[in-house]
């Protein structure tokens, strides 16, 4: 759990998307479309249903003119060149006019718990633009291009759980198909990605290539919004990482594989040499990593032998020689290993959502409560906050957009109003005070009461093994994409583009079936157009 590892992170199939996708198979789910009124701009409204578990859900998309210079993925934009809600049934007339009133103004508007999901997204203008024009021609779009970019669309924001005054979780949270977490975000994702393949075919009065369509995911820019929900839901995180470490150890205990689990490792190693060389990004540290990942992926290829898979034990013996390598091999092949073995590793998907229960017993004895900080905790008392670069930033809630932001705490204001992300700093200070008491905890905690929250999650996290992200997230050498990679690996997320520490772009559902699709099993991990 520390971020130099979380920040190399890989989905899997046991990321949430790939997780609803084979849902949806399962479920023998059909997307309709129930309303297409566009001009011949491509401005107007759209409506996709979907029925699943005995709900129907619609996809309600909302486009407009919108002038180049006013498209932004900062949070910060008050207007995008479509606008989304998934909304709970099938709405009438209207609703539908009500949606199309509120849904452009996105967090400036009032909603009801009818609207599950809300969301915006802005045109990849260069591709959009090319796939157009080429389809009025008649012709593809260029394969180069398509690789470069990977989508149509890119969403800035995807809001649920009550965000802005849509629905709250607790509405579907034991529906089928939507019971696990960020569902409703994934099936939505999925439905705004088809909206945007429809609306180029209708705007280029043409059908793209169907290798190609499946090509183009979706988009997100995503920043330091992601971020604190990691430190503020710790059971679910362990639960997610949890998930992931069983499903590993499931197949590292495989004692022999057959001629079809050996056909598919080799098949999944190749689509993933391809997708390396498809994978290029501006930032230069990023694409040297990538670079390298490339050049040790085509050596543990050569591991992929007779003489390792007819051995015994073969998944373990790939992971040994994985553990030889970068972080970033490890955690790209833990991914790998994984992907074969669904029959072995898919039921843990529903172990992924769990509550949020918080323990607080001032009764434990000193000694009890001693052992924990020094078993779990070992790695924050040894930080030196005496130093200011430890405690060089700090987090805190923006005004005008209710995001999370990062401050520089001796340089700018705003400390005073700083949010509990500095959970190593917290525990220090804690523990300094209580190893140098001898009552018990409860006379300690009336004394010191401004500990009360850290003597909490110390308490709390004491069941878990991967609740606590074991670095200091106010140092001034943090990194808060290594959260925001962590976080959408398990979405789902590839071909990371990191634009600063703070924020980066990604692809979602790139090579997902398309609409029509779903009557096969899903097989996408790490996506590639070497066969085009």
């Amino acid at each position: 759990m520390r971020l130099s590892r979380m920040g190399q992170s890989f989905p899997s199939r046991l990321s949430f998307l790939p997780t609803l996708l084979r849902r949806l198979h399962q479920e023998s789910a059909q997307v309709h479309r129930d309303v297409w009124n566009m001009n011949s701009d491509g401005h107007g409204h759209a409506i996709y249903s979907i029925s699943l578990g005995g709900y129907t859900y619609s996809l309600v998309a909302i486009t407009n003119e919108l002038d180049d210079q006013n498209r932004t993925d900062r949070v910060i934009a008050e207007a995008w060149d479509s606008s989304f809600v998934l909304y709970d049934g099938v709405p009438d007339a209207s609703e539908i006019q009500r949606l199309i009133r509120n849904v452009p103004k996105q967090e400036a508007s009032r909603f009801s718990e009818r609207e599950l999901i809300l969301s915006r997204a802005n045109k990849s203008v260069r591709l959009f633009d090319h796939v157009v024009n080429r389809l009025k021609k008649n012709c593809q779009p260029d394969v180069a291009r398509v690789c470069e970019t990977g989508y149509l669309m890119r969403t800035t924001a995807v809001y649920g759980n009550g965000k802005f005054g849509i629905a709250d979780r607790v509405r579907i949270f034991d529906r089928p198909c939507l019971s696990g977490p960020f569902m409703p975000e994934m099936l939505t994702i999925w439905l705004i990605r088809g909206f945007s393949h429809d609306l180029v075919e209708y705007l280029g009065k043409s059908l793209i290539n169907r290798d190609l369509k499946r090509h183009l995911g979706i988009g997100n820019a995503t920043g330091l919004g992601m971020a604190p929900f990691l430190v503020g839901h710790p059971a679910l995180l362990d639960a997610w990482v949890k998930a992931r470490e069983i499903a590993l150890a499931r197949v590292r205990s495989i004692i022999r594989i057959g001629q079809k689990e050996k056909k598919k490792l080799r098949q999944l190693a190749n689509r993933v040499s391809h997708h390396l060389y498809e994978w290029n990004v501006h930032d230069a540290d990023a694409q040297a990593i990538i670079h390298d990942l490339q050049i040790e992926w085509r050596e543990f290829e050569k591991f992929l032998s007779d003489d390792t898979l007819n051995g015994p034990r073969p998944i373990n013996a790939l992971w040994a020689v994985a553990q030889k390598k970068s972080t970033t091999l490890q955690e790209l092949t833990a991914a790998f290993l994984i992907e074969p073995f669904g029959r072995l590793v898919d039921d843990l998907s529903s172990q992924m959502a769990t509550s949020e229960t918080w323990y607080f017993d001032p009764s434990m004895s000193t000694q009890k409560f001693r052992e924990i900080l020094l078993r779990d905790w070992q790695w924050a008392l040894e930080l030196d906050f005496r130093n200011p670069e430890r405690e060089k930033r700090f987090w805190y809630i923006s005004e005008a957009k209710l995001e999370p932001r990062l401050g520089l705490r001796f340089k700018e204001i705003g400390a005073e109003v700083e949010i509990p992300l500095d959970n190593a700093r917290r525990v220090k200070s804690m523990a300094f005070d209580f190893f140098d008491y001898s009552g018990d905890l409860l006379t300690f905690l009336q004394q010191y009461p401004h500990h009360r929250s850290a003597v909490r999650r110390v308490q709390t996290l004491m069941r878990y093994h991967y609740a606590e992200i074991r670095d200091n997230l106010i140092d001034g050498s943090c990194r808060p994409i290594d959260m925001l990679r962590f976080k959408l690996s398990f979405f789902g997320a590839t071909k990371f583009d990191p634009k600063s520490d703070l924020w980066t772009r990604i692809t979602l559902a790139q090579g997902a079936p398309l609409f029509d699709e779903l009557y096969s099993e899903p097989d996408w991990w790490l996506p590639a157009l070497k066969s085009f």
